[in-house]
């Protein structure tokens, strides 16, 4: 007897247990619960079925089983004899691995239940650690590219595994939580473990309710359970319109009066940075240059009239910054205000001057690019107000930022844009959009002065970050030759990284993912992330910019 006795306590008993199906449980494979259920008891996961616990002990409500084979010193046995029997069976009948102190005030009964409490923290830690794939959408907006060669309908195509029409524009792939373009967090792999499309069942803005921890403690506290940045790829086949994004207090405003025009109440600082040549217009030239532009370009004296343009051609920087704005608000906004048909008659005179003009003399690089403006938008005053703005010209790998208040529009190129989440635009030109050129005249800043463009600094060999001045944002272009690694640090808040060019692994901890072009992913904050590749692999992250996240 003592000698059975001996060898049942060495025994390492296998349980097989039960699961709760209680409403409000994850459903899927999605689910650790379900996971676990499937691994201990060999139970095929329903994907319909909520799966809320997962209990290990002796009530009879969930109990647990033992296996037929035990593990004694890590090694498999016989140790059941044989049979499947309920855990609290067999503690009736070997009532000695409970222990005389457990016996002496529970009887032969588990005094605990090991249950979800405790798996409900693992799989929120999952959640944390774990990347989720993301389902984005597409702004098919008049100014975009058509065809298989725009970047947007490659990574959207990709992405979302959706046929593309070729005869339509294809403007902004989005990835973030705006409701005018969100995406949607992929919760389902087929059988292969491979997720060519997946299945979405909740927006990321929802799921990010639901699990806020993956935000970071410094964005909640700042920003509650929302993600503060829009991602964005660009494909500009021709000039967006004249425009500028209020700041908050505006923003707010604005909503309230037109909120079917002004969809949300959030500023909307943002960056561009150039996947190729990408052009822009942005901000107002320097008091010296515009006196050039009236002596050179009579078209816009006849529009805003001799005294306006006088004042300019009178003022120097002398007189004092806001004096100086003054007198530009002044002549923009009765530039900006003419009349339809005084507008139509002067920008006809400017493009039948220019043509002349440029039978004796080479065009200047303004004057080419008003004359391709107004192609696109006849008798617009867009066209004659370019003039007034720095022409921009980006090379792949260099950024633009823009603030509140700062009037700009992009021309042609593609490009990686990042902003504030939000989808407020103050248009007055260079579009068939409603113009609101009131506001925009009265809300823009007007500094003068070339923008400052962003060259990116380096994290490490293949990783180079843009770091605007905004606390809402910042982007890292990550380009791994062939065979090479990188890592990401981990940080205090979250991450969307967009795959562009081939492919590659990406993972955390022991969890790896294949990824390729068209991918999209979240990464949770306090997330270390590691990326090998076989191939060139190029890709983009968006994130909270890290000046804030560090600030003390």
């Amino acid at each position: 007897m003592e000698g059975d006795l001996k060898q049942r306590t060495v025994v390492v008993q296998r349980l097989t247990c039960s699961v709760q199906s209680y409403d409000w449980g994850r459903r899927g494979a999605d689910s650790l619960v379900a996971r676990l259920c499937e691994l201990n008891s060999g139970a095929r996961v329903e994907p319909d079925r909520s799966y809320a616990e997962f209990w290990m002990g002796t009530h009879v409500s969930g109990p647990s089983f033992l296996a037929k084979n035990g593990v004694e010193n890590g090694v498999s046995n016989g140790g059941g004899g044989g049979e499947d029997w309920s855990f609290k069976s067999w503690l009736l009948k070997n009532p000695d691995v409970i222990g005389d102190k457990v016996l002496s005030k529970w009887g032969c009964d588990l005094p605990f239940l090991f249950k979800t409490e405790i798996i409900m923290e693992i799989d929120g830690f999952a959640n944390q650690k774990k990347l989720h794939r993301l389902r984005c959408s597409v702004q098919n907006y008049d100014w975009g590219q058509r065809g298989h060669e725009s970047e947007v309908v490659k990574l959207f195509s990709l992405n979302s595994g959706s046929n593309i029409e070729l005869e339509k524009p294809y403007a902004e792939f989005w990835m973030g939580t705006h409701d005018s373009g969100p995406s949607f967090v992929v919760q389902n792999v087929d059988e292969n473990g491979e997720n060519p499309v997946g299945l979405e069942t909740e927006s990321l803005k929802l799921w990010v309710s639901k699990n806020p921890n993956v935000l970071g403690k410094k964005v909640l506290d700042k920003w509650e359970c929302n993600l503060p940045f829009l991602f964005k790829v660009l494909s500009v086949a021709k000039a967006l319109s004249i425009q500028a994004h209020p700041d908050k207090e505006l923003a707010k405003t604005l909503h309230k009066l037109l909120p079917n025009v002004y969809k949300d109440d959030n500023h909307k600082p943002e960056m561009a940075l150039a996947i190729t040549k990408f052009e822009a217009l942005c901000g107002f030239i320097s008091l010296p240059e515009l006196k050039i532009v009236l002596q050179n370009v009579p078209e816009i004296v006849e529009l805003v009239g001799t005294v306006d343009a006088n004042q300019v051609l009178h003022i120097n920087e002398q007189d004092g910054e806001e004096k100086v704005k003054s007198v530009l608000r002044s002549i923009f906004t009765q530039l900006m205000t003419a009349s339809k048909e005084m507008t139509a008659k002067v920008v006809s005179n400017l493009k039948s001057r220019l043509h002349m003009e440029s039978k004796v003399r080479p065009l200047t690089e303004k004057e080419q690019l008003v004359l391709r403006l107004e192609k696109q938008y006849p008798a617009d005053i867009g066209v004659i107000s370019a003039f007034f703005f720095n022409y921009v010209k980006l090379n792949p790998g260099e950024a633009l930022y823009l603030g509140a208040n700062e009037p700009h529009a992009y021309i042609s190129g593609e490009c990686i844009e990042c902003m504030a989440t939000s989808d407020n635009v103050v248009r007055a030109g260079l579009t068939p959009k409603h113009r609101d050129v009131e506001t925009l005249c009265s809300m823009l800043t007007y500094k003068q002065g070339f923008p400052e463009i962003l060259k990116g600094f380096p994290l490490s060999p293949y990783i180079t970050r843009y770091l605007p001045p905004f606390d809402e944002f910042e982007v890292d272009r990550c380009i791994l030759p062939q065979g090479a690694s990188a890592v990401f640090p981990a940080i205090s808040g979250p991450s969307v990284f967009l795959v562009t060019v081939g492919e590659g692994t990406m993972g955390t901890g022991s969890y790896k993912d294949a990824i390729t072009e068209g991918d999209v992913l979240f990464a949770p904050a306090n997330t270390e992330i590691s990326i090998t590749t076989s191939s060139e692999l190029q890709l983009y992250r968006a994130g909270v910019n890290s000046r804030f996240l560090q600030a003390l």
